[in-house]
């Protein structure tokens, strides 16, 4: 390739949350030192959000340096985004118009959340859950007597929704209360459909057990205080409704993207129409998003990376390379490198705490 022996493939990998930092350890479990990964986001933190559901009760959210974190996994990082890409020269530009040369570009960006139900409380997430928190708060009280749950159409993080439902309705069963409605109501023709019959059939008992009605197939349009609209099917009457944001993708300039702005990506996780750039996370045009999906992507990625590298890496699909050995593991950040790595910072390293 007329490079010398010492010369390192440069890495770039755009973002600071759950694929990128699982693509950035698994690069350095599969290609040591071989490469020079930069890892680069606007954000200085990450948010170790497993418990974010609970957080209302008092859970534990976590936020960690990100540049402690990348001098831990043994990657620069810098802070900033980037606005464009020139595939052909190699170069990204950062937002405050540095050109940034690389030799494999791994996108995990993430996606914008936009609110999508007027007249809806937002669960944006573990950074900004209050309202939620005085919502349930009101069901405990006995102010609210009935409260819907609800999400988008088109691409959006499912489960939360449903977690959310399952929560109120733990609330509602150690407050003593019983005359209080609780339902989802999902664009979905069943509860999880898009993650499998499995997941679905397990939703929807649980669901079923803890008391919480389910109206499918009745996309969100609006609540006007009284009444929850819905594009097919009647109104739902309720005291108040609390749904997730749309998702969008974060626009990169000179990658391609669908109509919502997500980049599409091959079995490879290389973006299509291009050569040497890759993507995972959330800003990938795959339907489901969710954090498991995520760090899979961010390994799929990663091992294309590292064989477009030269590292020697065996080019099966990572699918078959990676999905068996984390896929059952437990808790709400799953990847064969982060759990594992996250458990240990959770257990001691506090110094890697972000302290702003």
């Amino acid at each position: 390739m007329g490079k010398n022996a010492q010369y390192r493939p440069r890495v770039l990998i755009v973002g600071g949350g759950v694929a990128a930092l699982e693509a950035a350890l698994a690069l350095r479990a599969m290609a040591g030192d071989r490469l020079d990964v930069e890892l680069r986001s606007p954000r200085g933190e990450f948010v170790y959000r497993p418990f974010a559901i609970g957080e209302p009760r008092g859970g534990v959210v976590l936020r960690y340096d990100l540049a402690a974190l990348a001098e831990w996994i043994g990657v620069s990082f810098r802070l900033g985004s980037v606005v464009a890409v020139d595939a052909g020269a190699r170069r990204a530009t950062a937002h405050d118009g540095e050109r940034i040369p690389f030799d494999h570009l791994l996108v995990a960006s993430g996606a914008r959340t936009l609110r999508a139900v007027p007249g809806s409380v937002v669960f944006w997430g573990a950074a900004e859950e209050g309202r939620f928190g005085s919502v349930v708060r009101e069901l405990r009280a006995g102010v609210l007597r009935d409260v819907v749950f609800t999400m988008p159409e088109g691409p959006s993080w499912t489960l939360p929704i449903y977690e959310l439902a399952l929560f109120a309705a733990a609330v509602l069963t150690r407050s003593g209360i019983e005359d209080a409605r609780l339902r989802v109501v999902t664009p979905e023709e069943a509860p999880l459909q898009a993650l499998g019959l499995p997941a679905s059939q397990q939703m929807t008992r649980s669901l079923s057990e803890q008391g919480v009605g389910v109206v499918a197939g009745a996309p969100p349009v609006e609540f006007d205080g009284e009444r929850l609209l819905v594009a097919r099917g009647s109104p739902v009457e309720t005291d108040a409704v609390v749904s997730l944001p749309h998702l969008e993708g974060r626009h990169i300039d000179g990658l391609p993207a669908d109509a919502n702005g997500f980049l599409p990506v091959d079995d490879a996780g290389r973006v299509e129409g291009t050569d040497g750039i890759f993507a995972a996370g959330d800003v990938t045009a795959t339907p489901v998003k969710r954090t498991g999906v995520a760090t899979w992507e961010a390994d799929v990625a990663a091992a294309g990376v590292a064989v477009a590298a030269g590292c020697g890496i065996d080019p099966r699909p990572a699918a078959q390379a990676f999905g068996a050995d984390w896929a059952g593991q437990d808790g709400k950040i799953v990847g064969r490198w982060l759990t594992p790595f996250l458990s240990e910072l959770v257990g001691g390293d506090k110094h890697l705490l972000a302290t702003g």
